[in-house]
């Protein structure tokens, strides 16, 4: 229901291809030329003309003239990436022949083509070589600049608001009853790892005027994280101001932990609601907020890391609750991380990753192989 409700980005911006990792294409992207420009040597060795080696082999060498240019007889020295002679039409290697003076002993047989790279081979002129919504990857950006593309047309990057709400929280230094803001800056640099841009906006007392003008300051953000003030208590207001503002389009959700993130929209603009316990906060953020992101960023493709191995402990889940299970990678086993409790963020930091456990599974075995999604 979220996702479907939120609506993808279209602006559009220009950015050299330098700093377009990650970035998602707005526009097809077209070969302006061939690559490579040129026919080239593969691989070092005598440019030849193949029909001249007919026959040889290390019993029974052929022998050529060297020279600068390469005719029936005339073989000429190349290198890999050499532009390969007009009249040449395959290239010996360097390891099948013996050079005597100005004399070359071929001693393998050559085929037409042989070890040579055509123009064009790698992509011709014209060529359609990316779609809009690629997602550019290092090698990409490598195919653009052999291409000399300068620049590309790429969907805007998210903007992110983060709203840290609740009365115990403090920016440092706390007091008996107070606790320090983690839950915005994780999500915070989450954002931006995701990919968007993020605004990390000041602690917001549990007072319902200020939580609701603080909400309505960013509804021009394409999405709003908040964090604590969903569950149930008296000062758990952040659900009641969206409702009053847009529209909850739920609150609790059967994950654990991570149950009590209510999603919605506040005016036209999409907003997630994540528990204040920082583990339940986390598990919300990779459950909820990164499919927002990568649905605004045109992220069609969002392959999780994973990795397989056995369990080295029972893992117990919630029954009814797809249970987001923290583990630590050991060599090939994995380890539960048994500190209970949504509020401990120790067991994130000694985390590597979460086996996700369905709803109506009730929990794993130890030695049973299990995927392990990471992290990062």
């Amino acid at each position: 229901m979220f996702l479907n409700a939120i609506v993808p980005i279209e602006d559009t911006e220009v950015t050299p291809i330098r700093a377009a990792r990650g970035r998602v294409l707005a526009s097809q992207i077209i070969a302006p030329r061939d690559e490579p420009n040129y026919r080239r040597a593969a691989m070092d060795g005598y440019a030849v003309v193949a029909d001249d080696t007919l026959g040889a082999s290390e019993r029974s060498p052929v022998a050529l003239k060297i020279g600068d240019d390469v005719r029936r007889g005339v073989v000429s020295r190349v290198h890999t990436g050499s532009k390969m002679p007009d009249q040449a039409d395959a290239v010996v290697m360097v390891e099948d022949v013996e050079r005597l003076d100005d004399v070359a002993e071929i001693r393998a047989q050559a085929h037409p083509f042989e070890n040579v790279g055509l123009k064009g081979e790698d992509v011709g002129r014209g060529e359609l070589i990316f779609h809009p919504g690629h997602r550019l990857r290092p090698a990409d950006i490598g195919l653009l600049a052999a291409l000399e593309v300068p620049d590309v047309t790429v969907y805007r990057r998210p903007d992110v608001a983060i709203i840290p709400t609740g009365e115990e929280l403090v920016g440092g230094s706390p007091a008996e009853g107070e606790v320090v803001e983690t839950n915005g800056l994780m999500n915070a640099l989450l954002v931006e790892q995701w990919g968007a841009r993020y605004r990390y906006r000041n602690i917001v007392p549990d007072v319902r005027e200020l939580v609701e003008a603080a909400l309505l300051r960013d509804t021009d953000a394409d999405l709003i994280l908040t964090t604590g003030g969903t569950s149930v208590g008296i000062r758990d207001l952040v659900s009641e101001a969206v409702q009053k503002l847009g529209k909850v389009l739920v609150h609790g959700i059967a994950i654990s932990p991570g149950k009590p993130t209510a999603l919605g929209f506040v005016e036209d603009t999409p907003i997630a609601c994540l528990p204040g316990f920082p583990v339940a906060c986390l598990v919300a953020s990779y459950a909820f907020a990164k499919p927002a992101i990568n649905r605004l960023a045109h992220v069609e493709r969002e392959f999780e890391r994973t990795v397989t191995g056995t369990l080295a402990g029972k893992l117990t889940s919630k029954p009814g609750s797809r249970t987001y299970a923290r583990v630590a990678l050991r060599d090939e086993h994995v380890e539960p991380i048994m500190i209970s409790g949504s509020g401990i963020l120790s067991s994130m930091a000694k985390a590597d990753g979460f086996v996700i456990i369905p709803e109506n599974v009730e929990g794993y075995d130890e030695g049973q192989q299990v995927e392990v999604v990471l992290f990062d």
